[in-house]
């Protein structure tokens, strides 16, 4: 008579394992939406693109999404959003350059 499995021995480490890996799946895909929206953004404020304040806009409310959820951490999503702000400014003025005498 063969011997019986145990299957109740560790089914919490089976489920918290099954859970991790599903909150892993999702949250590596916030992170990637995240990288896209600031690489729009970004790419938007390179190309002039007159609807770059919209880009900019999406890409903060993205990052602020994940940094809600735990996805990122706050701080992370705050300095994220700086350095896309002080970027798409960057590349958006238009300053000529000084004439020279």
């Amino acid at each position: 008579m063969p011997a019986i499995k145990k299957t109740m021995r560790h089914a919490s480490g089976i489920k918290a394992h099954r859970q991790s890996l599903k909150h892993q799946s999702h949250n590596r895909f916030v992170k990637k939406t995240v990288r896209q929206a600031i690489r729009a953004a970004a790419d938007g404020a390179a190309a002039k693109n007159p609807e770059s304040g919209k880009l900019l806009s999406q890409a903060a409310s993205t990052i602020d999404r994940a940094a809600l959820r735990g996805i990122i951490h706050w701080k992370t999503a705050a300095r994220r959003k700086s350095r896309l702000a002080k970027r798409t400014i960057v590349l958006l003025a238009t300053v000529p350059a000084p004439a020279k005498a």
